[in-house]
């Protein structure tokens, strides 16, 4: 059993930082007496000179240095367990799952997250990035509570988020590009087309026009990307993911007569409004004021 207590090493700390017992008693509001008790009583239940004091001033020694070290890692870690301890008693959430479909804008979603973390330092965030429908999946399995997607599953109430638009596109060069005429779909049927699979274990879904024969299909938007900017098919990518590619000509809109664009409405979902915690309700409203502002430019 330890013989030492945490608020003995507190107000060796306090002493040491403060300069002297008459200085750390005025700074801690303590009466130096007890300070002093508290300082040599830990000195001999330890065994171990940790102070001595030179002219007025308490200075450590060699071995208080290296104990002090030690302890203000230990009085750090109570301080902080009491911090979340009276977090957890204000009812924030020990642990907050969500998920987001890989479309939502990457840097409102990190903006969000970072506002949160200040706000709840200590609430563990479990994110999940999905397509198409398996944040709903997630949802439904009772695996997630906030969902950002663009299906709300049945027996649930979503609100309006944003629009996210679908562009047909493909490296400058490709073929596709060259032929100095607006294109149909039988001009696209005879190249490869690039599609991200639904990222739902059970039941998938398809979304958009998946007509072209040579058909390659991969598990991240990001995949998808890299594959089209080396010339490597055309497909249909979010907006909020190449913007910058499209802007500095990496990557070229298709010239297509009609349907080279398309647009899809993403929800914020909660898993159980009634029951959601405080972080939940927070990350809610920062996640609609970050895509407010995204909106704005």
């Amino acid at each position: 059993m330890s013989r030492s207590t945490l608020e003995q090493w507190r107000m060796f700390r306090a002493v040491v930082e403060h300069g002297g017992f008459a200085q750390a008693a005025e700074a801690i509001h303590k009466s130096q007496s007890s300070i002093n008790h508290a300082v040599h009583k830990l000195q001999d239940q330890l065994n171990l000179q940790l102070l001595e004091v030179v002219g007025r001033k308490a200075q450590l020694t060699d071995a208080g240095e290296l104990m002090l070290r030690r302890a203000g890692q230990l009085i750090d870690q109570a301080e902080q367990l009491e911090t979340i301890a009276g977090s957890l008693s204000q009812g924030d959430e020990p642990e907050l799952r969500l998920a987001v479909d890989e479309t939502f804008p990457q840097h409102c979603l990190a903006e969000a997250l970072e506002q949160l973390s200040t706000e709840f330092p200590y609430t563990r965030v479990e994110l999940v990035e999905s397509v198409l429908s398996g944040g709903s999946e997630r949802l439904l399995q009772g695996d997630v509570d906030l969902l950002v997607a663009g299906k709300v599953p049945s027996g649930f109430l979503g609100e309006p988020l944003m629009d996210i638009e679908f562009i047909a596109v493909s490296h400058p060069e490709h073929c596709l590009q060259t032929l100095d005429r607006a294109l149909n779909l039988q001009d696209l049927s005879a190249e490869r087309q690039i599609v991200v699979r639904d990222s739902a274990t059970g039941q998938r879904v398809d979304s958009g026009w998946l007509g072209a024969e040579q058909r390659w299909t991969v598990s991240h938007v990001a995949t998808s990307i890299t594959m089209i900017r080396r010339g490597m098919g055309f497909a249909w990518l979010p907006a909020t993911r190449i913007s910058e590619e499209l802007a500095d000509g990496r990557l070229r809109e298709l010239p297509m007569e009609r349907g080279s664009r398309r647009r899809v409405t993403l929800f914020l979902t909660y898993a159980d409004p009634d029951k959601a915690g405080p972080a939940t309700c927070r990350l809610g409203e920062l996640l609609v004021a970050q895509t407010k502002t995204w909106q704005s430019f």
